[in-house]
């Protein structure tokens, strides 16, 4: 059975005393064994948010990484800086950076090769807009995002790997896909894998849905049998955060 996975992408919010603080009010809150806890923190909060979750049961992660080893790309952040700080997870393809900083279904295939190689777990992110939604072209979308972020990754790296379906449309605006949206997208990526692995890897990979989950939708949602967790964007800044990691 896949161990859930529940992820706050803090996005650019919480200065380095601002994040310890709030560490500090949620570790008491966000124990649960049942389920792997993650901080995708900002770049200059990893080493204080590192320090402050040790000897708990929360991992944190970064919220972007470059493709290269090192080198002039003034502002990028390398794998071998972020392992070295104890990062252990990486959000990769989010919206956001597809959408403001031009981020291609390449570029997201070269930073998941790239996270791979340095036994940093990917949660690569796909999803859809309104538009896309609305032209009935959710899955066409959805598993080109798949397909090219998973090529030249092998069927045992595939199954380390975390995706996270957030409908662009969903993400901030108060708006949730119903259960039975979510699931039918997270089942149809499922499907997807299988198609270019096997059912043995689509069965094995863990794959969230992120898009204003709360603390009282998240246990209808991870109740579904293709929802292994959520990626958890403002919720994960507040105490409720607690709520929906132990959500049952």
């Amino acid at each position: 059975m896949r161990k859930k996975i529940i992820a706050g992408n803090w996005k650019m919010n919480m200065t380095p005393s601002q994040a310890v603080e709030l560490v500090n009010t949620l570790k008491p809150l966000v124990a649960n064994e049942e389920a792997d806890v993650v901080f995708c923190v900002p770049a200059i909060d990893i080493v204080p948010v590192t320090e402050a979750c040790k000897g708990t049961n929360i991992q944190v992660g970064a919220e972007n990484m470059y493709f290269e080893e090192s080198g002039a790309y003034t502002g990028e952040i390398s794998p071998d800086m972020l392992t070295d700080a104890g990062v252990k997870y990486v959000v990769l393809g989010h919206s956001e950076r597809r959408e403001y900083f031009h981020e291609t279904n390449a570029d997201v295939n070269k930073k998941v090769l790239k996270a791979l190689e340095h036994g940093i777990t990917p949660i690569m992110c796909c999803g859809e807009t309104l538009e896309q939604r609305e032209q009935g072209v959710t899955m066409d979308f959805i598993r080109q995002q798949v397909k090219v972020g998973f090529q030249n990754v092998t069927a045992d790296q595939a199954k380390t790997t975390v995706i996270a379906y957030e409908p662009i449309w969903a993400i901030g605006t108060g708006k949730t896909a119903t259960t039975e949206q979510a699931e039918e997208v997270c089942r149809g990526i499922r499907e997807c894998i299988a198609e270019i692995y096997d059912d043995a890897t689509a069965a094995e990979i863990r794959i969230q849905y992120g898009g204003s989950v709360n603390a009282g939708n998240a246990a209808e949602l991870f109740a579904q049998p293709d929802i292994d967790g959520g990626l958890v964007g403002g919720a994960s800044l507040k105490a409720d955060f607690g709520k929906i990691v132990n959500y049952k």
